[in-house]
């Protein structure tokens, strides 16, 4: 379900004309990358400053819930054998409990169990390679799968089975929000920023214009926008198949998974966009409304009044689907 390499969202802005009120930088984060381009206001630190700030909130979440490194937390936990407990941050419980939110909503669609799953198809941390595997392995790695065996008590994370956390589905975006956050104490109130594919933007650029990004079209031989929106005030997700899957006998196996099935979707969703002002939420559910495939994640969005964009293969080419909610969105900025 869950995924380490996002599709990435083109980013629109024009640094020319901008003028040297811009500022920027990025760098490697989760394995990929992040950038920020932001305005400083009359009380900013200088850009090392700020800088060194947001690289710390990274290095935390990536101590805290990488499964990418043997020595994090969530790494330690996911090592440890059926029943039992460990004590665990404030940020990776408020995960998992909004974890728990969506997997409760979704019926199993979304889960962050899914960790045996990931690596025996090939997509994993501890992956042996991509492959087929068969029934009876998938099978296996299904009976150590369910956010059903995972429970709090106080400030421990407890699980009655040997199962493994995988937040890659909402980290990044949680990640957003607290790099959003933190510009906030600083001053910054225009920005545009990225975390792997995530992004949120608040304000305007010096000109007085919006920031835009570009969705980007599910292709795989060139780089194009779907849709370009303007934000202020949002996070952005996008979710999609075509970025990360493998392919035996004419068979394509994307890395998102169905929990439900233990098997890649097979849907003709090729990928599904959701505004939110947190982003933390538009990340979640853009992997479960991924999950759901094209009509029955539709339906989902509009039940609960998500901002979600479907594109989905047929036989004459992309098809884009918007839900109300995100017509709406799209048609107030």
């Amino acid at each position: 379900m869950s995924r380490r390499y996002l599709p990435v969202l083109v980013c629109l802005l024009a640094l020319a004309g901008c003028g040297p009120q811009v500022e920027e930088f990025g760098g490697p984060t989760m394995g990929s990358h992040y950038s920020i381009k932001y305005v400083a206001g009359s009380q900013t630190p200088g850009q090392a400053e700020v800088q060194a700030q947001v690289e710390a909130v990274l290095a935390e979440v990536d101590q805290q819930m990488s499964t990418w490194r043997a020595d994090s937390a969530l790494s330690r936990f996911n090592g440890l054998p059926a029943g039992s407990c460990a004590r665990m941050t404030e940020p990776v419980r408020d995960l998992v409990t909004f974890a728990n939110v969506l997997w409760q909503d979704s019926d199993g669609a979304f889960d962050i169990t899914v960790e045996p799953l990931m690596d025996l198809w090939g997509f994993g941390p501890q992956s042996r390679g991509q492959q087929v595997p068969t029934a009876e392995q998938i099978a296996a790695a299904k009976a150590l799968v369910g956010q059903a065996y995972l429970r709090m008590d106080g400030e421990q994370l407890c699980k009655d089975i040997a199962l493994q956390l995988d937040l890659n589905s909402i980290v990044a975006g949680y990640t957003v929000d607290r790099i959003a956050t933190l510009l906030g104490t600083l001053g910054i109130d225009n920005y545009l920023l990225n975390v792997t594919g995530e992004l949120k933007a608040a304000g305007k650029k010096p000109d007085g214009t919006p920031w835009k990004v570009a969705i980007e079209a599910p292709r795989e031989d060139v780089q194009v926008a779907e849709q370009v929106l303007e934000l202020d005030g949002l996070g952005v997700s996008t979710s999609g198949d075509y970025h990360n899957y493998f392919e035996r006998n004419g068979q394509r196996y994307s890395h998102t998974l169905d929990p439900r099935t233990g098997a890649p979707i097979t849907h003709q969703l090729a990928e599904v966009t959701v505004l939110d002002a947190s982003t933390l939420r538009a990340d979640g559910l853009s992997t479960l409304l991924m999950v759901l495939g094209p009509e029955r994640g539709f339906a989902f969005a509009q039940e609960h009044g998500i901002a979600a964009l479907f594109v989905s293969r047929t036989a004459n080419g992309f098809q884009s689907q918007a839900s109300a909610a995100f017509t709406q969105q799209v048609g107030a900025d």
